[in-house]
């Protein structure tokens, strides 16, 4: 059997007396991180079956009107809304409204 080492509780310096933080995050800690943007024409519900039986030129119905704002989210949380917009010969979006942080923070909260 190994030697043992008696366990020890670890020591921490008060913080106590730091006070609360203030004033602006600092963003540059987070300005690398990649996150997923994802831009959401619509959805729907559908049967295994259905799937399997999908071939090219089959119509999917969605979920979404013509002309109704698409949903653009970051890693699958909704941030903005937009509409579709061509520049050169590729698809682009073009942002319409940003999503209130209390309403994001609430769907967050819901789901």
């Amino acid at each position: 059997m190994a030697d043992e080492t008696p366990a020890q509780p670890a020591e921490f310096p008060d913080l106590s007396g730091a006070g609360p933080v203030t004033g602006k995050p600092n963003m540059d800690l987070v300005r690398d991180i990649n996150v997923t943007l994802t831009v959401e024409l619509g959805r729907t519900d559908m049967l295994v079956a259905d799937v399997l039986e999908l071939t090219p030129g089959k119509v999917i119905e969605l979920d979404r009107l013509a002309g109704e704002p698409l949903d653009i989210m970051v890693n699958g949380t909704l941030l903005a809304k937009g509409e579709v917009v061509v520049v050169d010969e590729n698809f682009g979006v073009r942002i319409t409204a940003i999503i209130d942080p209390e309403a994001r923070e609430k769907a967050v909260g819901e789901s």
